[in-house]
C-alpha cells in the first residue's frame, strides 16, 4: 500500500468513526421512538366501541388488526381513545390514521394527558390553540410534532370533526422516550433540609441553580427556603396559586423594603398538574422560570453576593427559623429535585447530607378530584333532586318527609355573573336561582315573576381561585356559606318550605322550548365545577360522564378548562390585564399608549414630529422609540428655525467655588429630566446636540496645558474622562481658545491656564455626541488659597430628527430594499408615510414559511394592510372615500396586529379595526428577508418615495440602504405640498433635503410658522418711522445720502394695504402715519369717541377726506385687528369680524413719492396738519401687533432687524406679547402724565435691581469652610464682575443639585 492510498484510508477510518460516534450521540440523545406500536390490547381504553373488532386495541398507526381500527358506537364530540403508556414517560409527537379500508377518519381532534387517567389536561399549541388538524383521508398518516414536550403516562384523543360522509375512525401513534422520575411526598407537615459543609472561606461560584417540578391541589405553601451567610435568604412559596420569589435580608419577619425582593410567575398552579421551576442564580441578576414564562431579576447590591449554607424543600421549619412567609407548608409532590446538577431526592433516599423531618415519601400519592369545565353558552349539568328528609312516626307508620335542600360545591372563574344551580321548589313555591352577581353570591326565589326571597354573600369571586358554596335550608332557617368562612355567611328565614324539586341544574339549562322545569335568566355559568355535594352525598361525576346518571350538554368532564390569559400578560407598557372566561381586556389609562394590548404610544417621537403637526413651543411628552420599551418623558421644545429639543438638568445655575482647607477637588452630578436609556436614544436620532459649559478662574487653572495632567475634567455618558472643553474636539486637552489660537496667554490653551489673578473664562459649545451629555464635573485647582472658580453647565440640546425625514425614492416598479427578517410574534405596529403618482404598489412584505404580512396601495383610494398567522388571510382595509391617495403629497399610514386585534389608519381617514379569532394561532412567524417598495410574491412593486418607516418602534435607514441600491435613491424633495399649508400669514414655504423652512420675508408675523405676533407696548414717547429713500428729482441736487430701502419712493401708488392689530384704552389717539415727499399722507387715527378715522390727503390742493367707520368704543382695551385696502378711488375697511365698510375718494387717486411710515409719535412734526399734529402731541399709549404696509412691515423690521433695516426708534421700544389675541394682562393700566410715565420708570429699575440682587444672594453657591473676610470691595476683578451678565435657563427640575468634595 502506498503512502497516498495508506492516507486516503485512514481518513476514511476516522470518518466512519467519527460518523459512527455522531450517529450514536444522535441516537442517544434523540427521543422520537415510538410508545404505542408495542403496548398489549390492556393498554387502550375507549368511550365505546362498535364491535370487539372495532375497539381500541386495534388503533395502531398502520396496523390492519380487526376491522382496521378503533370506531365508537356513536360518532358524537362525545366520544374518546386513551392510551396507557404504562409509566411517565416523555412525548414529543403524535400521528392519526384513519381506519384501514374505510371511509372513517378523524378530521380534528383535542390531545389530553394524564399521569393517573383523571384529572385531565388539555395540550395547547399556543396557549390558545386546542384543536390539531387531522386526516383527511383514511390512509395517510398525519404527524404533529409538539412545540412543548408532554411528560405523562396517560394520553386521551377526543374527535371534535370527522368525515360527514363517513364515521369517526382512528389509528393513533405517540413518539418520544422514557423519562426518569424522582419524586417526594409532602403532605403539609414535612422538609427536606440540604446542608452544605462548613466552609470558613466560602467560594462563590459564578452561576448556581435549583430545578424542580411539583403538583399540587393547595394553592399556597412553602417550596423552597434557603438560609444563606448575612441573614440574606431566598424563598420560593406558592400563594393562592401563583409562585412567589422572595430574596430577604434580616430575620424580621417584616424587614424594610430596601431589604426585600419579591417576584410573582404562573397562575393557577393548584391544579394537580407537573409545573417546572427553575431559579438560576448568574453573576447579580436572577432568572426565574415557570413553566414556558421567565424573569430576569436584578439582585440589589445589599442582597449580593449570596452563599447559601442550607436548603429546605417543603417548608421553613427545617431551619428552626420563626420567619414563616407562608401559613402552610407545602402539600403535594416534588420531582427531580436539583441544585447544580445534585439530585437532592436520590440523597435524601440515602440520607446524606439531607436530613428528614415530618412525613415525607418517595411516592406521589394524589387526591381524587374530578372537576367538570362548562366552556359553552351551552353547557349545563343535570342531577336528580334529593332533598334532606326525615323519620315522620305519625298515622301508625314510619314514613321519609322532606325537609329541606343541604347542596354544595366549589368552583372557580373568571367571569363576573353566571348561574350557578337553579331548581323548582316543591308544592309549587317558586323557583331558585343560586348565580353569580358582580363577583358576589346571589340567591333568590321567584314566583310568578315576584321575588320571594333575596339573600346575597361573598365578594370578588372571580378571581380565578376555587370558592365553595355551601347551601342548606331546613326547618324555616336558609343559610349560604362562601369559602367557610362566618364572615361571608348569610342566614335568611322563609315562610315556606325550600325543598328541592325532581331535578337540578348546575350552570345552564337544556336548550329546549318545551322545557318548563328550567329557565334561566343570567348569563351561563362558565368555569369549573368540583366537589359537587348534594343531601350530603357526594356526586360520581365518572358516573354522569357514562351516562349512568343525570344528564348533561357541552361538559368537559375530568378536567378544569380553566386558562389564566393575563398570566402572562399581554398587555404591554405597564396596561393592567382583567379578563373573562373567553378573553382579556387591558387598561392602558396613564400609561402612554393606547390599543387594545397599549402596544402604541399616545405620543410623538421627536420635537420635530410634533412641529410638523402644527406645534408651537412648549412641554411636549416625547416617546423616542414609540412602541419601545423606553418610557415617554416631558420635553421642552423650543420651535425655532431648527426644532431644538431642550433636556435640563438639576443645576443650570452658575455654582461658584472658593479656596478651602482639606478639600482638593470638587464633584458635581447632573440629574437629567431625562434617564440614561432615553438620553441615548434622543441623542442618537438627533442630527446635532450641543451642550455649553462656562469656566470662570482666578488663579484656578482648568486642564493644565500645554503638558500637565488636567486639574478639571468631565464625564459624559460612556462613563470615561473627558480632557477638553467647549470649543474644542476629543482626546485634544484643549478649550476653544487654544483650537482657534486666541488664548490670552499664547503659551497655553485655556484662557484660565495662564493662572492669572484677574478673571479669565473659558466657555464653548461640546458638541460631539457620543461623549454627551455631561454627567460629573470634577474641579481640581481650588485648593490654593486665592483660588476661585465658578462653573456651569447649560441643558443639553438637539435638534433635527434623522428617523422622520429618513426616505427613499423607488424609480422603478421591479425596485426594492431588502432588511433582516421582521419580528413582530405577538404584537406588530408598522408606521410610514409615502407620496406616489401611481395607482398601486407594494409598500412592504416579509414571508415565512406559510405566514406572511404585508402593506400594499391597491388603488389610489385604498390601502390593505394583510397577513397570516395560520388562520388564513387576514385583511383590514381603509378606502378614503374618493380622495386620491396618488396625489404626490405625504400620507401617513400606520397598521397594527396583535393578539386581539389589527387595524389601520390612514392620514386622518376612519380607521378600520377587525378582531382577531378568538381560539386561533397568534404567533406571526416569519423567516426571509422584509422587502420595502416591492414583494418577493412577484406583485406590482412601489413607485414613490417612503419615509419615516418604523417596525415596532425602531426605524429602518432607508437612506443607507438606498445608496447601494440600484433604482432607489436616497431621500425624497417635495414637502411644501405637504407641509406649506403650515406657513401662515402669507409665509412663503422654501423646501430643503430634510424637510422645509417657512420664509417670513413678506409677512409681519414671526416664528417657524410665521404664526408668531410681532408686537410692542407703545409709550407716549416711543416713535417708529420706517423711512423710503428721496425720488430722483429731489436728490440729484444735493448731497446728503438718504436712508435705503427695498422700496423706492419715486414710485406711484394707485393702491394700498395697510393691517395692524392695536388695543389700547385711550381716545383720541394717532395709530399710523404714512406721509409723502410731497406733503400727501394716510392717517389711521381713533377720534375721542372711540371710531377709527382713516384720513387720506392725496392732492394738495384739496382738504384731506375722513372715512368714519360705524364700530364704535374701539378703545375699551380689547384687541382689534385693522384691515384697510384701496384700489383707485375704493377705500374698504374692516374691524375684527365686522362687516366690511365701502368708501370713495372724491380727490386724486395717486400716492406719490413714499416717505415714510410712523407708527406712534411722529417725530418731524413741522408739516403735519392742524388735528394731526394736536393727536401726535399726545402720543400713542397702547399696543401695535403685525403692522403692514403692502410689503414693508416697520414693526417686525424696529424690533427683529434694527441694525439692517431703515428704521428709527425714538423711545424705548421691546417686544411683547400684548398683541396675542387672548393675553392675560398684557400691559397695565397707564395714563399720559408725563411725571407719573418718569415715576413708574423709576419705581421699575429700583424694583428690577433689587430682584437681582436677591435672587443673586440666594442662588450663590460659596464652596468653602474657611474663615470669610471681613469685607469685601466690590472692584472689577470681583466674582460678581464676570457672573453679573451670564445668562440664565429656567430650571424645570426642583430637585437640588448633588455636589461632593474630596
Amino acid at each position: 500500500m502506498d503512502l497516498e492510498t495508506r492516507r486516503h484510508t485512514e481518513m476514511l477510518l476516522q470518518l466512519a468513526v467519527l460518523f459512527c460516534c455522531s450517529y450514536g450521540a444522535i441516537g442517544k440523545d434523540s427521543c422520537d421512538g415510538p410508545l404505542v406500536s408495542s403496548l398489549p390490547q390492556s393498554s387502550f381504553r375507549s368511550s365505546s366501541q362498535l364491535s370487539n373488532s372495532h375497539g381500541p386495541g386495534f388503533a395502531k398507526v398502520n396496523r390492519r388488526d380487526g376491522a382496521g381500527g378503533w370506531a365508537p358506537v356513536e360518532s358524537n364530540k362525545y366520544q374518546w381513545l386513551e392510551v396507557d403508556l404504562g409509566e411517565r414517560t416523555e412525548i414529543t409527537a403524535v400521528a392519526t390514521q384513519g381506519r384501514y379500508g374505510s371511509s372513517d377518519w378523524v378530521s380534528s381532534f383535542l390531545l389530553m394527558f394524564s399521569d393517573t387517567g383523571r384529572n385531565w389536561k388539555q395540550y395547547r399549541q399556543e396557549d390558545s390553540i386546542g384543536a390539531f388538524t387531522g386526516n383527511s383521508n383514511a390512509d395517510s398518516v398525519v404527524q404533529f410534532k409538539l412545540q412543548q414536550p408532554v411528560f405523562a403516562r396517560f394520553l386521551r384523543l377526543l374527535p371534535l370533526d370527522w368525515n360527514p360522509n363517513g364515521r369517526i375512525g382512528l389509528r393513533l401513534e405517540a413518539y418520544g422516550c422514557p423519562y426518569k422520575s424522582d419524586v417526594a411526598s409532602f403532605d403539609g407537615s414535612g422538609c427536606l433540609l440540604y446542608k452544605f459543609s462548613p466552609n470558613p472561606t466560602p467560594i462563590r461560584t459564578a452561576k448556581d441553580s435549583i430545578s424542580l417540578k411539583f403538583k399540587t391541589l393547595q394553592n399556597s405553601g412553602t417550596l423552597i427556603h434557603t438560609e444563606g451567610l448575612h441573614d440574606r435568604s431566598l424563598t420560593l412559596e406558592l400563594h393562592k396559586g401563583t409562585l412567589l420569589l422572595h430574596l430577604r435580608k434580616g430575620k424580621g419577619a417584616s424587614p424594610g423594603p430596601e431589604s426585600h425582593t419579591v417576584v410573582s410567575l404562573g397562575s393557577l398552579l393548584d391544579d394537580l398538574h407537573w409545573h417546572h421551576v427553575a431559579i438560576e442564580r448568574v453573576s447579580g441578576h436572577v432568572n426565574f422560570t415557570v413553566d414556558k414564562s421567565t424573569q430576569q431579576i436584578q439582585v440589589p447590591a445589599e442582597l449580593s453576593p449570596f452563599e447559601i449554607n442550607e436548603i429546605s424543600f417543603g417548608g421553613v421549619q427545617c431551619h428552626g427559623t420563626q420567619m414563616v412567609l407562608s401559613r402552610r407548608n407545602f402539600h403535594g409532590c416534588l420531582e427531580n429535585l436539583l441544585w447544580n446538577e445534585v439530585n437532592v431526592n436520590d440523597l435524601a433516599k440515602q440520607r446524606q447530607k439531607v436530613s428528614i423531618t415530618g412525613n415525607v415519601t418517595f411516592t406521589c400519592a394524589e387526591p381524587v378530584s374530578v372537576p367538570v369545565t362548562f366552556a359553552g353558552t351551552q353547557s349545563y349539568l343535570q342531577l336528580p333532586g334529593a332533598a334532606l328528609q326525615q323519620r315522620d312516626a305519625g298515622g301508625g307508620g314510619v314514613a321519609l318527609v322532606a325537609v329541606g335542600v343541604a347542596i354544595s360545591l366549589q368552583f372557580r372563574t373568571w367571569n363576573r355573573a353566571g348561574l350557578l344551580l337553579t331548581f323548582d321548589l316543591q308544592q309549587q313555591v317558586g323557583s331558585l336561582w343560586l348565580y353569580l352577581s358582580e363577583t358576589r353570591v346571589r340567591l333568590q326565589i321567584h314566583k310568578a315573576g315576584r321575588i320571594l326571597l333575596d339573600v346575597v354573600t361573598g365578594f370578588g369571586l372571580n378571581d380565578g381561585q376555587w370558592h365553595s358554596v355551601d347551601l342548606t335550608a331546613r326547618r324555616g332557617r336558609l343559610t349560604i356559606t362562601v369559602d367557610k368562612e362566618e364572615s361571608s355567611t348569610a342566614h335568611a328565614s322563609p315562610s315556606f318550605p325550600v325543598v328541592s324539586g325532581n331535578n337540578l341544574f348546575f350552570g345552564g339549562c337544556p336548550d329546549s322550548k318545551n322545557n318548563q322545569e328550567c329557565r334561566n335568566p343570567f348569563n351561563v355559568f362558565q368555569g369549573c365545577m368540583r366537589h359537587i355535594r348534594v343531601d350530603n352525598n357526594a356526586v360520581d361525576l365518572i358516573k354522569v360522564q357514562q351516562m349512568l346518571i343525570g344528564n348533561y350538554s357541552d361538559l368537559q368532564i375530568d378536567m378544569c378548562g380553566i386558562i389564566d390569559r393575563c398570566s402572562p400578560s399581554h398587555c404591554e407598557h405597564r396596561g393592567r390585564c382583567t379578563q373573562s372566561w373567553s378573553t382579556f381586556h387591558c387598561n392602558c389609562s396613564n400609561t402612554g399608549y393606547s390599543g387594545a394590548t397599549c402596544h402604541s404610544s399616545v405620543y410623538e417621537q421627536s420635537c420635530e414630529v410634533y412641529k410638523h403637526k402644527g406645534n408651537t413651543t412648549g412641554l411636549y411628552y416625547i416617546d423616542v422609540d414609540g412602541s419601545g420599551l423606553i418610557k415617554p418623558q416631558l420635553i421642552y421644545c423650543n420651535m425655532t428655525d431648527k426644532t431644538w429639543m431642550v433636556i435640563q438638568h438639576n443645576n443650570t445655575e452658575l455654582t461658584k467655588l472658593k479656596a478651602s482647607s482639606g478639600i482638593n477637588q470638587h464633584l458635581a452630578y447632573f440629574n437629567y429630566s431625562a434617564d440614561a436609556e432615553q438620553l441615548g436614544a434622543i441623542i442618537t436620532q438627533a442630527e446635532h446636540c450641543e451642550q455649553e459649559v462656562f469656566y470662570h478662574c482666578r488663579k484656578s487653572r482648568l486642564l493644565n496645558t500645554p503638558d500637565g495632567s488636567p486639574f478639571t475634567w468631565w464625564v459624559g455618558r460612556t462613563d470615561e474622562p473627558q480632557t477638553y472643553w467647549g470649543g474644542a474636539v476629543p482626546g485634544s486637552q484643549q478649550c476653544g481658545c487654544g483650537l482657534q489660537g486666541n488664548c490670552i496667554d499664547s503659551d497655553h490653551y485655556c484662557n484660565c491656564d495662564a493662572d492669572r489673578k484677574e478673571w479669565a473664562a473659558d466657555s464653548g459649545l461640546l458638541i460631539h455626541k457620543e461623549n454627551l451629555p455631561v454627567r460629573w464635573v470634577v474641579v481640581g485647582d481650588i485648593q490654593r488659597p486665592e483660588s476661585e472658580a465658578a462653573y456651569r453647565v447649560s441643558p443639553l440640546r438637539c435638534h433635527g430628527d434623522k428617523n422622520f425625514w429618513n426616505a427613499a425614492f423607488f424609480n422603478k416598479e421591479t425596485s426594492y430594499l431588502h432588511f433582516p427578517t421582521f419580528h413582530g410574534e405577538l404584537s406588530a405596529d408598522i408606521s410610514f408615510l409615502f407620496k406616489t403618482t401611481a395607482s398601486s404598489g407594494v409598500f412592504l412584505e416579509n414571508l415565512g414559511i406559510k405566514d406572511f404580512i404585508r402593506v400594499e396601495l391597491s388603488s389610489p383610494m385604498e390601502v390593505v394592510f394583510s397577513f397570516d398567522v395560520g388562520n388564513g388571510p387576514f385583511e383590514v382595509r381603509v378606502e378614503t372615500g374618493g380622495m386620491a391617495l396618488n396625489d404626490d403629497r405625504w400620507h401617513r399610514v400606520r397598521a397594527e396586529r396583535n393578539v386581539k386585534e389589527a387595524s389601520l389608519c390612514v392620514d386622518s381617514f376612519p380607521g378600520t379595526t377587525q378582531k382577531a379569532p378568538a381560539d386561533g394561532h397568534i404567533h406571526l412567524q416569519l423567516n426571509s428577508q422584509l422587502f420595502v417598495g416591492g414583494t418577493a410574491s412577484r406583485m406590482k412593486g412601489f413607485l414613490g418615495c417612503i419615509r419615516s418607516l418604523q417596525l415596532n418602534g425602531r426605524t429602518l435607514d432607508l437612506e443607507e440602504r438606498a445608496k447601494i441600491t440600484p433604482g432607489v435613491s436616497p431621500g425624497c424633495p417635495g414637502h411644501c405640498s405637504s407641509y406649506g399649508h403650515l406657513c401662515q400669514n402669507q409665509a412663503r414655504c422654501v423646501e430643503r433635503y430634510n424637510g422645509f423652512s417657512c420664509d417670513c420675508g413678506l409677512s409681519a408675523y414671526a416664528g417657524p410658522f410665521c404664526q408668531r405676533e410681532v408686537s410692542a407696548y407703545f409709550k407716549p414717547g416711543t416713535s417708529v418711522q420706517y423711512t423710503f429713500k428721496e425720488p430722483y428729482e429731489l436728490t440729484r441736487n444735493t448731497s446728503t445720502q438718504s436712508q435705503s430701502s427695498s422700496i423706492y419712493s419715486d414710485l406711484t401708488l394707485r393702491g394700498e394695504n395697510v393691517s395692524f392689530s392695536f388695543r389700547t384704552t385711550q381716545s383720541p389717539a394717532l395709530l399710523l402715519y404714512i406721509c409723502s415727499y410731497y406733503r400727501e399722507y394716510l392717517a389711521v387715527l381713533l377720534n375721542r369717541n372711540g371710531y377709527l378715522d382713516v384720513k387720506y390727503k392725496l392732492q394738495n390742493s384739496r382738504d384731506a377726506e375722513v372715512f368714519r367707520t360705524s364700530i364704535r368704543n374701539l378703545a375699551n382695551g380689547q384687541l382689534h385687528r385693522v384691515s384697510i385696502r384701496r384700489i383707485s378711488e375704493t377705500v374698504r375697511v374692516q374691524i375684527d369680524q365686522q362687516r366690511r365698510e365701502d368708501f370713495n375718494l372724491s380727490s386724486d387717486t395717486e400716492f406719490n413719492a413714499i416717505k415714510s411710515v410712523v407708527l406712534g409719535k411722529v417725530q418731524e412734526s413741522g408739516e403735519l396738519d392742524p388735528e394731526i399734529a394736536r393727536l401726535n402731541s399726545l402720543g400713542f399709549s397702547g399696543c401695535l401687533s403685525v403692522v403692514q404696509f403692502n410689503s414693508i412691515t416697520p414693526l417686525k423690521a424696529a424690533l427683529l432687524y434694527p441694525n439692517t433695516s431703515p428704521v428709527i426708534v425714538t423711545g424705548p421700544l421691546a417686544e411683547s406679547t400684548c398683541g396675542s389675541s387672548s393675553p392675560a394682562n398684557t400691559y397695565p393700566a397707564e395714563t399720559t402724565h408725563p411725571l407719573s410715565g418718569v415715576i413708574a420708570v423709576v419705581i421699575f429699575v429700583i424694583l428690577s435691581a433689587l430682584a437681582v440682587m436677591v435672587r443673586f444672594l440666594y442662588r450663590r453657591k460659596v464652596t468653602f469652610h474657611s474663615q470669610e473676610p471681613k469685607s469685601i470691595k466690590p472692584e472689577a476683578d470681583s466674582p460678581e464682575y464676570p457672573f453679573h451678565s451670564e445668562p440664565t435657563s429656567q430650571n424645570v427640575l426642583s430637585e437640588n443639585q448633588k455636589e461632593y468634595f474630596i
